[in-house]
């Protein structure tokens, strides 16, 4: 069994399969020899400059869908009191290294908007589960499927989610039936999950009988949906964000959709620190990092 053969997918190994991209966003700290202290510098986020704060865990930016500073017109000119802003990239920030992955049935999108998502987001990658399987296997998934069954192909699929949630900062395109293992939901709840969800109807439309996609190859490849969503339906919907993506949605307006989301769930989920701190301050105590 190709599971059996197949070695723990290690970080080595999908450091071949992509390339990861140093963070440009991220903060560079100068060390003074004599007086050993931290100096800030400026990053550059979303068109405009910002201090990094002292606390480097606490980047004090908030949703920007609430702040009535915040313009994202068609960056207008003399717009004096107004800062012009890609709200996907204050997500990072926020975020604080937290990764995405994104579930939902197959042709519903999950590879073509990770990339938008992370590409918008600046300092995020973006990895597809399906891609580091053919890299690590070098089979096809059709492969994979005549030669060991979908059993086999989710093991192999299982052993490629414990490695690649190691990572931080990454947006992940999940396979459509990664949620079928309960023993997948442990890694999956260490970042935010969102689910795309697309009618049936839509999907049939966007891949038809794509050869390479082995459930789909039956005589009524709608039923076939059908009967998958059904099954599968109550564990997308255990996400942390639902996604409703219609047809007249293309990508871009679909990872619009995802970032208004996402900011709103970080508000109204914020770390246990960040409670604490509210917290004390509300007690009129000070708070110490």
């Amino acid at each position: 069994m190709l599971s059996l053969l197949l070695p723990i997918i290690s970080l080595c190994s999908l450091s071949n399969a992509y390339t990861f991209s140093p963070n440009p966003a991220t903060s560079t700290f100068l060390l003074n020899s004599q007086s050993k202290s931290i100096k800030k510098t400026k990053l550059a986020a979303g068109g405009f400059e910002w201090d990094d704060p002292q606390e480097a865990f606490d980047q004090d930016v908030s949703n920007p869908f609430k702040n009535a500073d915040f313009d994202f017109g068609d960056n207008k000119e003399d717009g004096e009191g107004t800062l012009t802003v890609d709200a996907a990239r204050l997500l990072s920030p926020r975020l604080e290294g937290t990764n995405i992955y994104l579930i939902g049935m197959m042709g519903c999108g999950k590879s073509a908007v990770g990339d938008v998502l992370a590409r918008r987001m600046g300092t995020y990658n973006f990895l597809d589960s399906d891609v580091i399987i053919e890299s690590a296997t070098n089979m096809s998934i059709p492969e994979i499927f005549k030669s060991e069954g979908e059993e086999g192909f989710r093991d192999v699929e299982a052993q490629v989610l414990d490695s690649i949630h190691a990572y931080g900062r990454c947006v992940i395109g999940t396979g459509g039936g990664m949620v079928c293992r309960i023993q997948n939901w442990s890694k999956l709840q260490t970042g935010i999950v969102i689910y795309l969800d697309v009618s049936p109807e839509i999907i049939l439309k966007r891949i038809g009988k794509d050869p390479n996609r082995p459930l789909l190859q039956t005589d009524d490849p709608l039923e076939t949906i059908n009967k998958l969503m059904e099954s599968r339906e109550g564990r997308y919907k255990q996400a942390d964000v639902c996604i409703e993506v219609t047809d007249d949605m293309d990508v871009n307006a679909t990872v619009e959709m995802i970032v208004r989301s996402v900011h709103d769930f970080i508000d109204d989920n914020p770390p246990a620190w960040k409670k604490a701190k509210a917290k004390a301050q509300a007690d009129g105590l000070d708070w110490v990092q």
